[in-house]
């Protein structure tokens, strides 16, 4: 097989201005907005045919032609992606709802979706010749920057909040990771890691400071298509921190449409969850703002949801609101609670994050704001067994 890529440039989500993909990128620095990165769409609509993905040997990378890496040596990748669509069929009798779907991002390497957006970076990074990367996490990340680093044979120094799972500390460590751990939540992390890369020169990895994790997440979205016989589900409901999973899976169900692959003509509702201890993009949907504001105190047993402003807040705002979607919030107590329902239910040990989507559902066929007759993708980021502290 041919591995051919056709990334085109990076253009700025704000302003719209380009820059080129074959030199080291960040973000915007007039408008300190995330960067995008552009395929040729035309062309790939002409030469390749939707159809020939299921063929391909299983993974994220089989999507080559609308991921970002030009050489295949350069990629780097422990067999991420194609994780499992289940059906929820006891909960979705409780629940009184036929089509509930999970998407289980625990299968990943490393154990979330992390895994996705940090292969794609790592292995740009490698083919832009990177050799340090430096990158702030709550613990998930950091686990799996950690890895592809490893297996890239790039050093790494990971920022994380002493609050962190131990597990993440202990995976992050093994596998060769400098971690450092600190006082505060993800924007204190964010702080050291950016002072690294500003005097020492170390590559920052940080969400949305770079311009490739993002594309990693958008394989989610390729993969639902599929997964649905390219005709999209009414809903996905998606836990909401930094927002490149929500970010990713939008911009791809854009790029699907452009290549006139999607059989169905409506898109999906993207539905942010966040927990009410750290709710900013929910505070901001509900006052209608462009931006967010940084929250206060934050706190949650869901510590990927624990992001007082995420740097790509007016990206995530836009694509909820360009999707006819909404953003709601929900305590740590129901999170805890509908966690032991799902593993009691269907098998699944999620993650707080994932189990805090469950929590939405509810919320939200309560309140008719989704109805029970409607396809709906839940997503667990991560496994449970990720928060186990011994």
């Amino acid at each position: 097989m041919i591995y051919t890529s056709y990334i085109r440039d990076l253009s700025c989500s704000s302003c719209g201005k380009s820059y080129s993909a074959e030199q080291i990128q960040t973000f915007c620095p007039d408008c300190t907005a995330p960067l995008l990165a552009n395929y040729d769409l035309p062309t790939i609509k002409n030469t390749v045919d939707r159809d020939q993905y299921i063929q391909r040997a299983k993974g994220m990378w089989r999507w080559f032609e609308l991921l970002p890496v030009l050489e295949t040596d350069n990629i780097v990748s422990l067999g991420e992606g194609d994780t499992p669509l289940l059906h929820l069929d006891n909960l979705g009798i409780d629940l009184g709802i036929a089509n509930l779907f999970l998407k289980e991002e625990g299968n990943n390497p490393a154990g979330s979706f992390k895994a996705r957006g940090l292969a794609s970076a790592v292995s740009k990074a490698k083919e832009l010749g990177i050799k340090k990367v430096v990158i702030p996490s709550a613990g998930n990340a950091g686990g799996a920057l950690a890895a592809y680093a490893s297996r890239a044979e790039m050093d790494a120094v990971i920022y994380m909040p002493k609050s962190s799972p131990s597990s993440n500390i202990i995976e992050s460590r093994i596998m060769g990771a400098e971690v450092e751990l600190v006082d505060g939540l993800i924007n204190t992390a964010g702080a050291f890691a950016e002072k690294k890369s500003a005097s020492e020169g170390w590559f920052n990895m940080s969400t949305f400071k770079e311009p490739y994790r993002v594309e990693g997440k958008k394989i989610m979205g390729f993969e639902i298509a599929e997964s649905f016989g390219w005709k999209l589900p009414d809903v996905i409901i998606f836990p909401t921190g930094g927002g490149t999973g929500l970010v990713g899976m939008w911009k791809a169900f854009l790029e699907l449409k452009i290549l006139s692959w999607l059989e169905s003509k409506t898109m999906p509702r993207m539905i942010a969850v966040q927990a009410e201890g750290c709710a900013p993009v929910v505070e901001a949907i509900n006052s209608g703002a462009i931006t967010c504001e940084s929250w206060e105190n934050a706190h949650t047993v869901a510590t990927g949801l624990c992001v007082p402003k995420s740097f790509a807040d007016q990206l995530i705002l836009k694509d909820i609101r360009e999707s006819n979607g909404t953003a709601v919030s929900v305590s740590d107590d129901e999170i805890i609670h509908w966690q032991g329902v799902l593993a009691r239910k269907e098998g699944i040990f999620s993650c707080p994050e994932g189990a805090a989507t469950i929590v939405g559902l509810v919320n939200l066929i309560s309140n008719k704001l989704i109805n029970p007759d409607e396809s709906i993708v839940l997503f667990n980021t991560g496994s449970g067994r990720k928060y186990i502290n011994p």
